[in-house]
């Protein structure tokens, strides 16, 4: 222990004698630490910003609109329209294991909404309880969604879109438990969109829109037929295999050739999922390669110096052997200075790259390239990198001092 501390007190006397060098050296590797972090922490926040803004729609969902056929099929010519109906939604949750959710969604854009002089034609959607989970869709406080009872009756009782509430009842004011006309028919709000961030819609963003129980909206609008189907499946790697299932259990009933693509026009967002997967890895791995190629700079310059403080030392290398020393102490020196070096320099790093990216969280970025975060992965990454840094460039200079000749060191 106390020839360790000897060690240390050596080192820092050294550090010490060469200010200029060691603040040199230590600038490098400071620099390239907090390229690594910070360009890491960007990525990290471009990829939650993307996931964020992708799943605003729904996570792991997909939504089928029906089509024309394109190819004639038992009989039946092409050029057909395929109609959906509600109880298609049942259909194909009973017949397809894989769909944890599944809903009709009724659309009309011809319904104006109202209160007192203020007037919007706003896409209104008639749902059931399942799709508000499914579309991440959640109620601010005080209100709720549309539950099966409103369903079972009936209910004249609407949700509201945050940006269609504000224009109708105004920013400060709480919609819920007032009333909205719909045509000529009065309707409850019983709930208003929190806000959310949605990148990526269908018909119109969901802050603009309004939504009334399924059965409500056919039993007034008389619709027979329903726009489209949502539906959420648990594991995207099977969205493929339950597409193929859907063409085929809905190709049964509406016979049409399950092989016809036309015929369904499905959007799976799981397969936006998998660009935003490949893309985050590629932008992560192209800004990694940046940091670590401006840290692996910083420890070249590391060894340079290191070949010059055993340069210096050779002498009193010779002495030290010459005294007894062994050359495993010689070697534990030199790379304990450089490891030091490494490390003191690291943590300054992480304070400043720590104090940089919470800057720039004050910055109005986040809409765009998210927020630049710190995670687990980057800071251990980050570290693996500086050790193997710091243990290269220190290892082949002490290598070298350890291998002198003491007879020529002393000449030196």
């Amino acid at each position: 222990m106390n020839h360790f501390l000897d060690t240390l007190r050596e080192i820092y006397h050294y550090l010490q004698q060469y200010k200029s060098r060691t603040f040199m050296t230590m600038f490098g590797i400071v620099w390239g630490t907090v390229s690594i972090i910070v360009l890491l922490a960007f990525s990290n926040g471009t990829q939650k910003a993307m996931s964020k803004n992708m799943h605003g729609m729904g996570e792991g969902i997909a939504i089928v609109w029906p089509g024309r056929t394109s190819m004639p099929f038992m009989g039946f010519g092409r050029d057909r329209y395929i109609r959906f109906v509600a109880e298609d939604a049942e259909l194909l949750r009973q017949e397809i294991k894989d769909i944890l959710s599944i809903s009709p969604e009724y659309s009309t854009w011809q319904s104006p909404v109202r209160v007192e002089q203020k007037i919007n034609k706003p896409n209104l959607t008639g749902v059931i309880p399942e799709y508000g989970p499914m579309r991440n869709i959640q109620s601010s406080p005080g209100g709720r969604w549309i539950n099966e009872l409103d369903i079972k009756d009936r209910k004249r009782v609407v949700f509201l879109g945050n940006e269609l509430k504000n224009f109708l009842f105004g920013e400060n004011v709480d919609a819920v438990g007032k009333y909205v006309y719909i045509g000529d028919s009065p309707f409850l709000v019983i709930g208003v969109l929190i806000k959310k961030t949605q990148a990526s819609s269908y018909n119109s963003r969901d802050q603009d829109r309004a939504f009334i129980p399924a059965t409500t909206f056919a039993g007034i609008y008389g619709h027979r037929y329903i726009e489209n189907l949502v539906y959420e499946i648990a594991d995207p790697r099977r969205a493929e295999r339950v597409r193929d299932q859907v063409y085929q259990v809905l190709g049964k009933k509406k016979v049409f050739d399950p092989k016809d693509k036309q015929a369904l026009h499905i959007w799976d967002t799981t397969e936006m999922d998998r660009f935003i997967f490949y893309f985050s890895l590629g932008f992560t791995i192209f800004m990694g390669l940046i940091g670590v190629m401006t840290l692996t700079v910083g420890g070249i310059g590391l060894a340079n110096i290191m070949y010059v403080v055993v340069q210096e030392r050779t002498y009193e290398i010779g002495i030290r052997r010459a005294a007894g020393a062994k050359r495993r102490h010689i070697l534990t020196q030199f790379i304990l200075e450089a490891i030091i070096i490494i490390s003191v320099s690291a943590a300054i790093g992480f304070f400043i790259s720590f104090i940089l990216i919470t800057l720039i969280g004050f910055l109005p970025f986040e809409p765009y390239i998210g927020r630049p975060s710190i995670n687990l992965s980057i800071a251990f990454s980050a570290a693996l990198i500086l050790g193997l840094v710091g243990l290269v460039a220190g290892f082949f200079p002490a290598r070298k001092a350890s291998l002198l000749n003491v007879i020529d060191c002393l000449r030196y």
